[in-house]
């Protein structure tokens, strides 16, 4: 398949699921039902038309109103959409046409809900990490199985404990939440099917970027040395990045280490 029209494909298929997602963000933290009822304005319970729910095009047609009662619809309903929708082509075109392809676009999917949810409530879903697991080894076992050989699934369940034990180790000391703990396994699990390196610059870069944000926050007055910061957002870009750019921040660090004649 040529590559635009891959491309192209797969950010119908993003702009279409970041449509659920604003779904899942609003509706998971609260135990509502994904199926019942349809989607409505919070405000006047209106249906929201057909035309009106196209992903992004949807919000700019109403000019990010009701069109019953011209309640503002927040913007970040098309920027999730969108943003969806480039997170794809970004996946895309990290791993090509593959096999492996399905089980990634899953974990930007839940990537983007997570974040979001954890950001609004500061907890991280059972209801979505949980299954999450299952999901993962749904669409990458018989990845190993028809090809790539068990390296790479040993690799990765050996990732997920190794995250696991050290994020319990931090809970213990109250230095994360419990949600946290549940997310690294999986985090882990991914990082690790693709390689040791992936592993250690995602776990790292979860700490460096949620530093930063934090001293960030703090600096601006935002946020206090006892104030509650939601970690989940720092661990999944931590993890991102790592799917994206591991070994040239690998290579990198390697040549730090390596001395110069």
């Amino acid at each position: 398949m040529p590559q635009p029209l891959l491309f192209g494909i797969v950010a119908l298929l993003g702009l279409a699921v970041g449509s659920f997602l604003n779904v899942v963000i609003h509706r998971v933290p609260r135990g509502e039902s994904l199926v019942r009822p349809g989607s409505h304005c919070p405000r006047c319970d209106s249906e929201i038309r057909h035309r009106h729910n196209v992903p992004v095009f949807g919000w700019l047609l109403l000019r990010g109103r009701c069109a019953d009662c011209r309640a503002p619809i927040s913007v970040r309903y098309p920027l999730v959409e969108a943003g969806t929708a480039a997170l794809f082509v970004a996946v895309t075109a990290r791993f090509g046409l593959s096999w492996t392809l399905p089980a990634y676009l899953y974990l930007a999917a839940i990537a983007i809900a997570l974040a979001l949810i954890d950001l609004d409530v500061m907890r991280l879903p059972n209801a979505i990490v949980l299954p999450s697991y299952l999901v993962a080894v749904v669409l990458l076992a018989p990845v190993a199985l028809l090809g790539d050989g068990p390296a790479p699934i040993l690799r990765g369940l050996a990732a997920a404990v190794l995250l696991w034990a050290f994020y319990r180790l931090l809970a213990h000391f109250g230095g994360m939440g419990g949600g946290d703990v549940k997310l690294a396994p999986l985090l882990g699990f991914y990082l690790g099917w693709l390689g040791w390196g992936p592993v250690a610059v995602g776990a790292f870069a979860a700490f460096l970027l949620g530093g930063a944000v934090g001293a960030t926050l703090m600096a601006t007055r935002l946020a206090g040395r006892k104030s509650r910061i939601p970690f989940g957002p720092a661990m999944l870009a931590g993890a991102f990045l790592a799917v994206f750019a591991a070994a040239p921040i690998t290579d990198w660090y390697a040549s730090l280490l390596t001395p110069t004649a």
